[in-house]
């Protein structure tokens, strides 16, 4: 036989013995892949931890200005809410779903700036603004500057689900949740005499500050008194939820009535995606406080940014945001987070933040106060 065309038979019976083999180590190296690939999901799937967090607002909320009376009054809301939200996880409900049942309590109750119990504007108004975000699909929707939406969440999870966009305000937002068949309700629905009153005296000191300017001697120029709450009376009382389901799947969502005294159609972080209201697979974000500090920072999306690329942990990433970034800056409030193995954080710093969480299992824990 010819020495090349042995050499070639050699060649096409050595690459037939080695063929099977290289076949054979691919195939079980992509086994093992798959394998393991597989036992990683298991274990994600069957470790996180499901549950939500709520929180009422953060802002003056000191326990000699609470009495036991309305004390529990907060409590019982704060923990309606969490039980809604859970049933709905505990039953296999998606996380969009927990976070609008409990957000929707709160926007009920008159003990909240959201909703029912909204904060009234300069001119005597309720501008409600909204927002509420999947963390699995990104997909988010937000509204302002409503005056007759009885619960404005329900109203951004629509802008969210059946519309293209990702924000609406005013009356353009209003005429889409007619088209839509969500509730609306007379202006007046929303009146409470408590957050009236608040109205009135916010508007009495707005005056005696403009007096004083011209009783010292000095150039009276135009009150700022409406957009910066040192120095009086107030709360930041936003309500807002976060949650993750069973398929691990987290959503945020925030509603308010604003800031008391408010003018010119301001609108504050909660409807600004990334500044009071984020989600995405990672962590998820609702935030309570100052909101032209949460803006100016972008804090909700700043924490989950902070753990997704610096991969630092949800409690250490929030309280760097919090407790570091905001407080230097003057920003007062607070956020609740929670990450998509189930772990929780409720930074503050302010006097004290409505808050709650509930778990697996089934038990509900809420706390007002900065030492709880």
């Amino acid at each position: 036989m010819p020495v090349p065309l042995r050499r070639a038979l050699s060649a096409a019976i050595l690459a037939v013995l080695i063929l099977p083999l290289g076949c054979s180590t691919a195939l079980t190296s992509k086994r093992e892949e798959d394998r393991r690939m597989s036992s990683s999901d298991d274990v994600s799937r069957s470790t996180h931890r499901w549950g939500i967090v709520i929180h009422g607002g953060a802002g003056v909320i000191k326990r000699e200005s609470l009495t036991s009376e309305r004390e529990a009054a907060f409590r019982a809301v704060l923990t309606e809410a969490l039980q809604a939200g859970h049933s709905i996880l505990a039953h296999g409900g998606t996380s969009l779903d927990a976070v609008t049942a409990a957000v929707r309590v709160m926007e009920d109750s008159p003990l909240f700036n959201a909703g029912k119990g909204a904060v009234f504007t300069h001119d005597g108004k309720n501008e409600l603004d909204a927002a509420i975000m999947n963390g699995r699909t990104r997909e988010a929707g937000s509204v302002a500057g409503l005056h007759h939406v009885k619960n404005p969440i329900v109203l951004a999870r629509a802008v969210m689900e059946k519309s293209p966009h990702v924000m609406m305000i005013g009356a353009g937002a209003e005429a889409f949740a007619k088209q839509q068949g969500v509730e609306l309700v007379p202006e007046s629905y929303f009146y409470t005499e408590e957050r009236w009153q608040a109205l009135q005296r916010a508007l009495e000191a707005e005056k005696k500050q403009q007096q004083t300017p011209s009783e010292q001697g000095q150039p009276q120029g135009p009150s700022t008194f409406w957009e910066h709450p040192a120095g009086r009376e107030h709360k930041f009382g936003t309500v807002g939820a976060v949650a993750l389901d069973q398929a691990g799947n987290l959503a945020a969502g925030t509603s308010t009535g604003g800031m008391t005294n408010k003018r010119f159609g301001r609108v504050g972080d909660v409807p600004v995606i990334g500044a009071g209201t984020y989600a995405n697979e990672r962590c998820a974000v609702s935030a309570t406080g100052h909101g032209e500090y949460f803006i100016r920072y972008t804090v909700a999306r700043d924490i989950c940014s902070r753990m997704e690329y610096l991969d630092l942990p949800l409690l250490e990433a929030s309280h760097q945001v919090v407790m570091d970034i905001l407080v230097k800056a003057g920003g007062e409030g607070g956020v609740i987070a929670m990450d998509a193995q189930g772990n929780v954080a409720m930074p503050f710093n302010s006097a004290g933040m409505y808050r709650g969480y509930m778990g697996q299992d089934g038990v509900p824990s809420v706390a007002i106060f900065k030492e709880q």
